[in-house]
């Protein structure tokens, strides 16, 4: 779709992703609040734009930073509670700059007058309504990169169903195979089911991941998976989701960054690093699932 075409789109859907926002139904937890008249929801955010920071990054994926760079904006709130959270600082403590739609939208198209590859949401989800609505105004400024919806994975089928046709390139995490890791760590018991049915309509929107000439994604999913200690997370479960959801081809990127932040050290099997054999057997779980598209963190001491 023409970039031009798709402002036009946004500004058709954003009445009915305003309807959800307010009491809001934007993610599964539906908390229901008020967002409109200044109540703040699970996520600790109301109805105004708080953004962190915007600039290139290049530690992305190596399909997300290239050589340029992808240019990300890092949302304040989230709508799970991830003990180990590494962007506690304002996913949890709401570190950040309120920003207008017109704001935001300055902000994207300075980053691809910066040479991004792309424009990169992190954690949106609490606030896609408003970053949607500075989407339609940078495309109509003339903004020609893909959209990437970088997320937790804790979604709202409806909200997707809305995205289709916006987003360009879907990098969700799959974090949790069970109920309780999930509760335990990030107070979400729900985010398994709620996780697959997300994953399943972003595949139908813009399938496998797609690459242009010089080896940058321009469409498709990618899923991040982060080992656990412990095997909180479920990976080889995880792992079989995908494969037998997605085919063998779908793109996966096993990470081994776990650390203890935030407030990781409170909860039992959560307060060291992963084992070199922990993720050893990431490795061979991806490997007998005859998965193919992987991008693997190399193991550092």
């Amino acid at each position: 779709m023409p970039r031009s075409d798709q402002a036009a789109l946004i500004r058709a859907r954003l009445p009915r992703l305003e309807a959800l926002l307010s009491p809001c139904r934007l993610c599964p937890r539906v908390c229901g609040v008020e967002r409109a008249k200044g109540a703040r929801g699970f996520c600790g955010l109301a109805d105004s734009l708080l953004v962190y920071c915007a600039n290139v990054h290049h530690g992305e994926e190596p399909p997300l930073s290239g050589s340029r760079g992808s240019g990300t904006v890092f949302f304040s709130g989230c709508n799970l509670r991830c003990l180990f959270c590494q962007n506690y600082a304002f996913s949890q403590l709401m570190n950040g700059e309120a920003m207008t739609p017109a704001g935001l939208a300055g902000q994207m198209l300075a980053l691809e007058r910066r040479g991004a590859h792309n424009i990169n949401w992190v954690t949106p989800t609490p606030q896609v309504v408003r970053a949607v609505e500075a989407l339609a105004i940078a495309r109509e400024g003339g903004l020609t990169i893909p959209l990437v919806f970088n997320c937790s994975g804790y979604e709202s089928v409806e909200v997707l169903h809305l995205l289709d046709g916006i987003v360009d390139i879907y990098l969700p995490d799959a974090k949790y195979a069970d109920s309780a890791s999930a509760q335990s760590c990030s107070s979400a018991p729900d985010y398994p089911g709620a996780n697959q049915a997300a994953l399943r309509e972003m595949h139908r929107q813009v399938g496998n991941l797609e690459l242009d000439k010089d080896g940058i994604a321009v469409r498709g999913m990618l899923v991040r998976h982060l080992v656990l200690p412990g095997n909180l997370a479920g990976t080889r479960e995880v792992l079989a989701f995908l494969a037998s959801s997605f085919g063998k081809d779908v793109a996966i990127s096993l990470m081994r960054q776990y650390f203890p932040a935030h407030r990781a050290q409170d909860h039992p099997g959560l307060g060291r690093r992963i084992t070199w054999e922990e993720y050893e057997q990431a490795l061979h779980a991806f490997d007998n699932l005859g998965l193919t598209t992987a991008f693997i963190q190399e193991w550092d001491e």
